[in-house]
Formats: structure tokens, sequence, C-alpha cells
């Protein structure tokens, strides 16, 4: 792959795509220099993307989004808004006009909308998106998708799902540190379902829909084909960290006693013993083949 435009190249999954392309290649868009590569300063909270950013760009990998806090306050809505919308619909409109092949925009399951208990989902369950950041990334979609088909450009849309691996970030992060500082609860075994995918992999996946012709038009989730309980994780966790894991396990009626305290509460119970299981058949016929586990101990999360 040849002239190479990415956005969001400092985060989690950024930093992994760059490394598996050669440097020369590549340009990135980042609030600050980037030592070593082709950089157009650019901070899409607030500034327009210069008109010359994507000249001689054949592809655009466009990772950069806005989900740090999830408050419904109107600030938060406003930039979720402009960073995940507007910016991205900015981005494609400006790769047309240069004449850019393929735009692939990594966005998230949660554009497919809620969660169905027990229900493995796929590309065809489409739901209304709960919050404003699933909202947000599902409008960019479907704007995307209509300004690929009007123009001719290659557009895919890949929908990770959590995502795993070294110095992850996010509330795997906290859990990982709240084991190895001490106060992580010890999870209960309660037989829920959670799809995940190795960075690694996830990089992967994203080549292969920017490199197959297949994928032009296409939206596609991306797992690691293999659902885990949070006691899997949190058991996977452990090990990493070299901790055995707590002989005193909290009872799920517990969690459930605590999320009537606040909403607040109970969402982030949601979060760390919902289900979210997510099926990625359709990545895996365009020909993607997940090789990271979770049970790789050594390299998963340290």
């Amino acid at each position: 792959m040849r002239n190479i435009f990415i956005t969001g190249s400092t985060g989690f999954i950024g930093k992994q795509l760059v490394k598996s392309i050669d440097s020369n290649n590549i340009r990135v868009l980042s609030r600050t220099n980037q030592k070593g590569y082709d950089t157009i300063v650019c901070n899409l909270e607030k500034d327009s993307i210069p008109v010359d950013a994507l000249n001689n760009i054949e592809t655009v990998f466009h990772l950069a989004g806005f989900a740090h806090d999830m408050r419904n306050d109107i600030k938060i809505k406003n930039l979720c808004k402009k960073v995940n919308v507007d910016a991205t619909v900015e981005l494609a409109n400006l790769a047309v006009k240069s004449g850019v092949k393929k735009f692939i925009f990594v966005s998230s399951v949660k554009a497919g909308g809620g969660a169905a208990a027990m229900e493995c989902m796929n590309e065809d369950y489409q739901k209304e998106p709960v919050g404003v950041y699933g909202k947000t990334k599902r409008e960019a979609e479907i704007k995307l998708l209509k300004i690929g088909k009007e123009s001719g450009m290659h557009v895919s849309i890949i929908r990770p799902s959590l995502v795993y691996g070294p110095n992850l970030k996010g509330n795997l992060k906290l859990m990982l540190m709240g084991i190895k500082k001490g106060w992580f609860p010890s999870l209960p075994e309660i037989g829920n379902r959670r799809s995940m995918i190795h960075v690694d992999d996830l990089v992967q996946a994203i080549l292969l829909v920017a490199m197959n012709e297949h994928a032009n038009g296409e939206v596609f989730i991306a797992t690691d084909g293999v659902p885990h309980s949070s006691r899997e994780i949190y058991e996977s966790m452990c090990d990493a960290l070299g901790k055995p894991t707590s002989k005193i396990i909290i009872p799920n009626f517990i969690f459930d006693i605590v999320s009537f305290i606040s909403p607040s509460i109970k969402y982030k119970v949601e979060k760390l013993l919902g289900n979210e299981w997510y099926s990625s058949n359709k990545l895996e016929k365009l020909g993607f083949k997940p090789q990271r586990t979770l049970k790789e101990i050594n390299e998963t999360f340290i």
C-alpha cells in the first residue's frame, strides 16, 4: 500500500496500524508534529482540515474520534458531533476532491445499537444507538456510505468490539490497574458473553478491508471469534500480572444490589458484567482469520 493518510495515529489502535506500514508511505494528521512522519498539524475539535492535506494520497484510514467522556451534557454532545461526524464528513469530502481511492473508517459496535441479552449480534442487527458516542458514530457511517456511493470512492467501515492488547486503554486499563493494586473485586462466573479483539488482529482487519474490493460500501464487525465471560477476562489479567485470583468471590446478587444505588453505578456494573456478543462471520468470509487470543498471557495485556 502506498501514499497513506492516517488520523488517530497516536491512539491505542493507531499506533499499531502505523507500525504495520512502511513509514515512508505515511502521512498523519495530529494535534502535534509526529517525529519521523509527514505530519498535518490539526486539532479536529476546533480546526478545519487543510485543503492540501490529502494531496497525492491514495488511502485514508480515519481512526480519530471523541469518546473520552460519555456524559450527556451539551458540551460533550457538541464535541462528539464536531469530531465524530462533522470532521469525518469534512475529511471524506476532501478525500473525494483530492482523488483518494479508498477511505476506511474505524467506527464502533456501539453504532449498531444497544446489546441484546445473550444474543449474538451481527451487521444486520441495527437498533437505535444508545448514547451520544454510538449515535454520532452511526450518523458518520450513514453519511460516509452515501458519499462513497455518490462519488465512487471505496468506503469501508470497521466496527471493533472491545479491543485489548499491550498498553490498552479505557475500562480494561482501569480493571488491570485495579487488579494490580489489589482493590478490584474477584468477579463471579455468571456465563455472560463479551466479544473482544486483539489490537494486532484489528489492524489486520483494517488493512484487509482496504485491500479487498468486495469490502467496498460494507460495514464489518471485528472480533476474535470467541465470546469471553467477565470472569475469564479477570482471570487472564490476574495471570498476566502474576497475581492469584482471590478465593473470595463476590456473588452476583451483591452487584445487583449495588446497581440500585445510582444510575451511574448501574451503568458501570452493566459494563462490567453485561452481555456484548457479536459475530464477525462477515469479516471472516472476506478472509479474516484472528491470530491472537485472550489466553496469550505474556503479551495480551502487558
